[in-house]
């Protein structure tokens, strides 16, 4: 099974600079995307269903903002849009698709970079955010949650840690909080387990040649279920074509493709 986590900053642009090309190549199962930017009107044929998969979305209410969707290859038997929690949903932030035992989610957590009020919204988030994962941690499915958290975990998880230590994405508070997901609620991070010490960059700032140096943060993570830790086989990120300011995190599974 192999399933891609991809912020396209902007499905439309994504698609300018080749992504529905590339896609239909990667013999992926599922493909979780966050930053849509687009309205559902905005979307073409050819991005709700690329290469014949079934396209779901959960699109903000605001224009050119936010937005995750997911392209299942096989139909799946329930999807749920949203947290049920109207400030949060407003935002197009949670979508997940159930297949048999198997739930796979695309998330995309609020950043606070643009300042406090942000950081706030965030923080308020993940408070909340807690308790929806608590409960899918203990209900016994086979979840892979993909996405762009906004949270660097680990010094090694991005290039110039010591000048980000008060920084959204870096803050003590926030990876203090994804650390507890994994030592608390049991939760797995997929490439940190496969790849211990590779860092792992998946997302780049356009400021002073961050990508062509790979001056990166790696804030896009499949995180799993304790039940599929010992399924993952080996993860990738492509960087061969710059969709967006993220590039794309493909794991494989030793997991029967839905």
């Amino acid at each position: 099974m192999r399933i891609i986590s991809a912020n396209l900053n902007g499905i439309r642009s994504a698609a300018n600079k080749g992504f529905f090309e590339w896609l239909p190549h990667q013999n992926a199962d599922v493909i979780g995307l966050q930053e849509l930017k687009a309205q559902d009107g905005d979307l073409t044929d050819a991005m709700r269903t690329p290469a014949g998969m079934h396209g779901y979305f959960h699109c903000a209410e605001k224009k050119g903002y936010s937005g995750v969707g997911l392209y299942c290859r096989t139909k799946p038997d329930n999807v749920v849009i949203g947290l049920g929690i109207d400030d949060i949903d407003v935002e197009g932030r949670y979508i997940q698709a159930d297949f048999g035992n198997l739930s796979v989610v695309s998330v995309y957590l609020p950043s606070g970079s643009s300042g406090e009020e942000r950081q706030t919204v965030k923080f308020a988030f993940m408070e909340r955010f807690w308790h929806h994962l608590a409960t899918l941690a203990k209900n016994g499915r086979d979840i892979v949650l993909v996405g762009d958290w906004n949270i660097a975990h680990r010094e090694l998880d991005l290039k110039n840690w010591k000048g980000n230590l008060k920084n959204s994405g870096f803050l003590p508070e926030e990876r203090a909080w994804i650390g507890k997901l994994f030592e608390e609620q049991g939760w797995v991070d997929a490439w940190r387990t496969l790849y211990p010490e590779a860092p792992g960059y998946t997302w780049w700032s356009n400021r002073g040649q961050a990508y062509a140096k790979d001056v990166g943060w790696r804030i896009d993570y499949h995180i799993v279920s304790a039940s599929l830790a010992g399924k993952l086989k080996s993860a990738s990120i492509f960087k061969d074509i710059k969709f967006s300011d993220h590039a794309p995190l493909v794991v494989d599974y030793d997991y029967t493709a839905p």
